[in-house]
């Protein structure tokens, strides 16, 4: 059965305290298979300021930063995010920030956002909030990307339902630049409409 309620801090953690990598991210091939795919959904293409949420213990955060100037992860687990810290201590343009909500942390503008195996987390009130500040944070012509397992889950969502609620609360207009369906998960990358108004930048 379902979880009627989002995923808190607490249970991540207590995940993370009982196993350092509960999900696999630094050992599994199907990990390293779906990182290397998202990656290659992004063209090459090098982003200025990007979000990662939910960086977990950052095995993508140090490959998706080679494709940005500077990165903002974000993550609810303290010692998830001390594993993401360690292992990103070389790199300069990463910033993390340990988020005590779904929304917080996504601040100032941003040209690329990753929404990796994470929005499936969260009830319909976190969805919302989310929603809301992503939609005062992708600047214009930015890139929003969603990656989502879609086996079966206990989480508040499927893969397919999270990115079907989430695309449904997001209020600016965009294309669809990619929708990739691979036999464990699926790749979408929207571009925001580049005509609108742009949100105020916060540097960092």
């Amino acid at each position: 059965m379902r979880k009627a309620k989002s995923l808190d801090a607490g249970y991540f953690e207590g995940l993370y305290r009982s196993d350092p990598d509960p999900w696999g991210f630094a050992s599994r091939d199907y990990e390293a298979a779906k990182y290397a795919d998202t990656l290659a959904a992004l063209g090459g293409k090098r982003a200025r300021r990007a979000l990662e949420m939910g960086c977990s213990i950052g095995v993508f955060t140090r490959l998706l930063a080679a494709q940005c100037d500077a990165l903002v992860a974000t993550e609810v687990s303290q010692t998830a995010l001390d594993q993401a810290r360690a292992r990103c201590a070389d790199l300069a343009n990463v910033r993390f920030h340990l988020a005590s909500s779904a929304a917080e942390g996504i601040d100032g503008a941003f040209d690329l956002m990753v929404l990796s195996e994470i929005v499936y987390y969260w009830d319909d009130q976190d969805l919302a909030a989310v929603a809301q500040a992503i939609d005062g944070a992708l600047a214009p012509g930015g890139r929003l990307l969603l990656v989502h397992w879609l086996g079966e889950t206990d989480y508040p969502r499927s893969g397919d339902d999270a990115v079907a609620a989430l695309a449904g609360r997001l209020s600016f207009a965009r294309t669809v630049e990619r929708r990739d369906r691979r036999e464990q998960y699926r790749l979408d990358l929207w571009r925001r409409a580049p005509d609108q108004a742009a949100p105020a930048r916060t540097e960092g």
